[in-house]
């Protein structure tokens, strides 16, 4: 069950991703046949996160403690110490961008270059912090796995 849950957080975080990659191609590309495929998938972007982001820290509380300890005790302390650190605190910045999507999306993108410009800069930042949140929790997870490894 624990790696189910593991596994939807990683599912949902790599939905929103590519959710973020596809909006910032339709934004580039905008025109009025396009705007109601845009403001869907900024809404389903929104919507990945903050599925991603609960069943995580559903995860993260009830699970974590055990391989916190295992991380702790192997050769590589610093994907806590430093890797989890970190996405623990970007993870609150990708929330509220991938929140703010949806928002960006309801403005004249067609007829408002700042408003393109803003979903673009926008879209842009939440797939490079999913893709960063994807490679952290892969380190976490090889944190553990050399935990594990005999000394």
């Amino acid at each position: 069950m624990n790696e189910m849950i593991l596994m939807t957080h990683v599912l949902f975080g790599v939905g929103c991703m590519l959710a973020a990659l596809w909006l910032f191609v339709d934004v580039m590309n905008v025109r009025e046949a396009t705007v109601g495929r845009i403001r869907a998938i900024s809404w389903g972007a929104a919507a990945f996160m903050w599925v991603a982001f609960i069943v995580g820290g559903f995860w993260y509380v009830t699970f974590y403690k055990v391989d916190k300890a295992i991380i702790l005790k192997g050769p590589w302390p610093f994907a806590h110490g430093k890797v989890m650190e970190t996405k623990e605190h970007l993870v609150i910045m990708l929330l509220l961008l991938a929140t703010y999507l949806p928002i960006a999306a309801s403005d004249n993108l067609v007829g408002n270059k700042n408003a393109r410009k803003v979903m673009l800069w926008v879209s842009a930042i939440v797939a490079l912090l999913a893709l960063a949140m994807d490679g952290e929790g892969g380190i976490i997870a090889m944190g553990v796995k050399v935990g594990l490894l005999p000394k």
